[in-house]
């Protein structure tokens, strides 16, 4: 299989995993960003606090599959531009959408039409006018340079193929002075071929996590300054038993595009 099947098959086996999700997740019978519902709780288990679960409608908070909190490490500012790479239910954008206020606006991105339906129905629900869901891929977003103060992503990063093409996608968009805050999935150690190979484990968040030093490299690669990862959780995943030495973590990953920075 080439590079590019390859990478295709892994691209439909998680769109297919979060539709999957998208229509089943009241029940929360099947995770997408973590594999059975035990899983998915412990992943995502309290990463919102009580004030942010009654800012947003029940069904955005129930559809969250991340694996951290970024509204919470973004400091963002009322009047502020933010970007969501990989939306999913919406909960970032809405929590974003309020403290960027009326002045400010919140965009979110995702492949999947089903967690885009889901998303739209959240919006409504809230009632938020500063928020638009787009469709797309974080490979290539729909914004023009320059023109986002804050780029969010929650547990997305690590599902994409061609993570440089994401982050370069990530610095051309930001505004100069701009911020990188997302939440994501990352390994301590060096993971085996044979895992990294796994479209499975890839859409259950594990097999396309990156080694914390190259996230380190291809934030700078990418002209970002400033970077900081900072471990939040470590998970003990059974289908890494026997497999992986290593760790795999929930890290908050912050970078900076500098004031006069140059794009790359």
């Amino acid at each position: 299989m080439s590079a590019t099947s390859e990478d295709e098959a892994i691209r439909d086996a998680v769109r297919a995993r979060y539709a999957l999700h998208a229509l089943r997740f009241k029940s929360r019978a099947e995770g997408a960003c973590c594999g059975p519902a035990d899983e998915c709780d412990v992943i995502s288990r309290d990463l919102y606090d009580s004030m942010q679960a009654g800012d947003v409608p029940s069904a955005a908070m129930l559809a969250s599959l991340g694996c951290g909190n970024p509204t919470a490490l973004a400091n963002l500012e009322p009047g502020e531009i933010v970007l969501d790479l990989g939306s999913g239910g919406g909960i970032d954008v809405l929590l974003s959408a309020k403290r960027v206020g009326p002045t400010g606006f919140a965009y979110g991105i995702d492949m999947t039409e089903e967690m885009l339906a889901i998303a739209e129905a959240n919006r409504a629900e809230a009632g938020a006018t500063n928020v638009q869901f787009l469709k797309g891929h974080i490979e290539a977003l729909p914004p023009p340079d320059a023109s986002v103060d804050v780029i969010l992503s929650n547990c997305v990063i690590n599902l994409s193929t061609d993570k440089p093409l994401v982050l370069r996608e990530a610095f051309r968009v930001l505004r100069p002075g701009g911020r990188f805050a997302v939440s994501d999935m990352v390994v301590q150690g060096v993971m085996p071929p044979d895992l990294r190979r796994d479209a499975e484990l890839w859409g259950g968040c594990i097999s396309g996590a990156l080694e914390e030093r190259e996230y380190r490299d291809l934030l700078a690669a990418a002209g970002f300054t400033d970077v900081e990862i900072e471990v939040t959780r470590v998970h003990d995943r059974p289908e890494l038993a026997g497999r992986f030495d290593g760790k795999l973590v929930s890290a908050f990953v912050r970078a900076k595009k500098a004031a006069a920075a140059v794009a790359v």
